[in-house]
């Protein structure tokens, strides 16, 4: 899905703190861009890697990042997990498959609240993803405060890398925003008022009325209430109301001289 704003200079800058990804023996450049990019999207700006199988810098992974080149740039490389999570106070796992440990395990959302709580209280939060291939040794984990695991389908439960760090990513920027679930964007114009709604209705029951198309009489109510609960579903806006009252006058119009030129043709 495109929509980068290519015009930003450094799309890091002005982005709230946010827990580090730690990413653990990860084997492919690509994949470390692609976390990289679904990190960015969600204002996650801290990338930590521990032991990349095929080294660092890697230019795969700076070709995958898709404009992310400040987390790949500023990645911070370690030898093994303990230095990586040193000076973080809470980190969490993640996880496809079950292990023999007796650790809480949440769901992405859960995760990112607990996440969310440890960086209001002035902690250091971070998370854990293994290798693309088996995930994080159980060593790795037992390092680790609790687990993530996402629902996903028993029969498939493989997700690349750049997937699973999108999904705990999303999970944490929706904590962040407050961008309302349903929004009517207005543009120039404005919802239309209930006495615009009225003479619009008005209008068009007369013309209907004039076509003899709300009849037989007794049904007429059960019709009207319809016709406007229509309209009033559609959410209109001023300007749409003023285009509807424009298409019942054109064709009124045209009925009105469809009507006159028939009545002189047959006067002839």
């Amino acid at each position: 899905m495109a929509g980068t704003d290519r015009s930003k200079a450094d799309a890091t800058l002005g982005l709230a703190p946010a827990p580090a990804i730690i990413l653990v023996r990860p084997q492919l450049g690509a994949n470390i861009g692609s976390a990289a990019r679904a990190m960015l999207n969600f204002g996650l700006t801290e990338l930590r890697l521990v032991a990349p199988r095929d080294g660092w810098p890697n230019e795969h992974a700076l070709k995958a990042a898709s404009g992310a080149d400040e987390l790949i740039k500023k990645a911070r490389l370690f030898d093994n997990v303990p230095d990586a999570i040193a000076d973080l106070d809470f980190v969490l796992a993640t996880t496809a498959r079950p292990r023999d440990m007796v650790k809480h395990v949440y769901t992405p959302e859960e995760g990112a609240r607990h996440l969310k709580q440890a960086m209001t209280e002035g902690g250091r939060p971070g998370v854990l993803y293994g290798a693309e291939r088996a995930g994080l040794h159980n060593d790795d984990i037992a390092l680790a405060d609790a687990v993530i695991t996402a629902p996903l389908n028993p029969g498939f439960s493989s997700l690349n890398l750049g997937q699973a760090v999108l999904l705990l990513s999303y999970e944490w920027s929706r904590l962040q925003d407050t961008t309302p679930a349903d929004n009517l964007v207005m543009n120039d114009t404005r919802p239309a008022t209930k006495e615009e709604l009225g003479g619009f209705f008005g209008h068009l029951e007369q013309a209907l009325d004039e076509t003899g198309f709300l009849l037989p009489e007794e049904k007429r109510p059960g019709m009207v209430r319809n016709i406007r609960n229509m309209f009033q579903r559609a959410e209109l806006t001023e300007q749409e109301v003023r285009t509807l009252r424009g298409v019942v006058a054109a064709l009124t119009l045209h009925a009105e001289r469809r009507a006159r030129e028939r009545l002189a043709r047959e006067s002839k």
